[in-house]
């Protein structure tokens, strides 16, 4: 792996739920337990639909009089939107803060440059913001939430060099970890199919929420029968929601990808199998993350 280094994620952004009962509001709506989140903890969690289907999903992380939730830039706005729905008379507010940037430190060392433990979520206070490992997979890296003028500075400061995006991208592809709206389809998309129980997206524990009866049933009777995985590109890329094909029947259909990697949600029992996988012209073979459970999938 190569040694650590930031990337700015100019796609994702912040919307701060501050109030005197930002957490009870929050707890009853997203798939993670609020309670466990601090200045010292991030959780990720999503947003789903009453029939348990993903909407959005992202970090959470304590700071200051605030829970920020670090999600995706371009649907932020409809993030707050559908979060004012469920407000009524719950002491909250909503305000998305554009004066914050994200950025991911990632490669070799990545934790220990910023002061943290390999713990998923461990966080610590970070020159004038925050800083916290990935909590979906340690290998991912840190992810840091500072003012836009101070982030490059401050990383600097650390003597990290930057990287590109694509740098970092590739890495989350070969990790297999889906971003948001490139890979989950938004009123779609179940949370068990693209690995949010074995990335620490969903608490089992925790009491109700929007969507928990349809993501428990679907947990506990084993109804899974694909899976968000990396694939291996021979050829062109295809573009998001080509349909992957093994001996002519369709198994799937593409995701994201960067440089000769993609995901692909894809039926499970021929990637098991070995089949031979085609989208389109390109030929495609699939691989199982070290962290991903297939026991109990199909």
């Amino acid at each position: 792996m190569p040694e650590a280094s930031f990337a700015l994620l100019d796609e994702r952004a912040i919307l701060a739920v501050s109030g005197a009962d930002r957490r009870i509001f929050l707890q009853g709506l997203v798939s993670n337990d609020v309670e466990k989140i601090g200045p010292e903890q991030a959780r990720y969690a999503a947003l789903l639909t009453a029939q348990g289907k993903y909407l959005h999903d992202f970090m959470m992380i304590e700071f200051g009089e605030a829970i920020w939730l670090e999600a995706e830039a371009r649907r932020l706005s409809d993030l707050k939107r559908r979060l004012s729905i469920y407000r009524l008379r719950a002491r909250a507010a909503l305000d998305e803060r554009p004066e914050l940037a994200v950025a991911a430190v990632f490669g070799e060392g990545a934790r220990a440059a910023i002061g943290l433990l390999e713990e998923p979520g461990a966080a610590r206070t970070f020159a004038s913001g925050v800083a916290f490992v990935d909590p979906r997979l340690p290998a991912l890296g840190v992810r840091c939430i500072l003012p836009r003028a101070d982030i490059r500075s401050a990383l600097e400061g650390t003597g990290l060099t930057e990287a590109s995006f694509a740098a970092y991208d590739r890495l989350r592809i070969e990790l297999g970890i889906p971003d948001g709206g490139r890979d989950l389809v938004p009123e779609k998309s179940i949370l068990l199919e693209v690995g949010f129980d074995e990335l620490n997206g969903v608490d089992w524990q925790k009491g109700c929420y929007v969507g928990q009866e349809l993501t428990a049933r679907t947990k506990y009777r084993g109804l899974i029968k694909k899976r968000l995985m990396p694939v291996r590109i021979d050829g062109p890329a295809p573009a998001p929601g080509t349909i992957v094909t093994t001996e002519g029947r369709e198994i799937g259909e593409m995701r994201s990808s960067r440089g000769g990697l993609g995901l692909a949600l894809l039926r499970i029992e021929p990637v098991v199998d070995g089949k031979p996988l085609k989208a389109g012209d390109t030929t495609l073979v699939a691989s199982q993350p070290g962290w991903m459970c297939l026991d109990n999938d199909t």
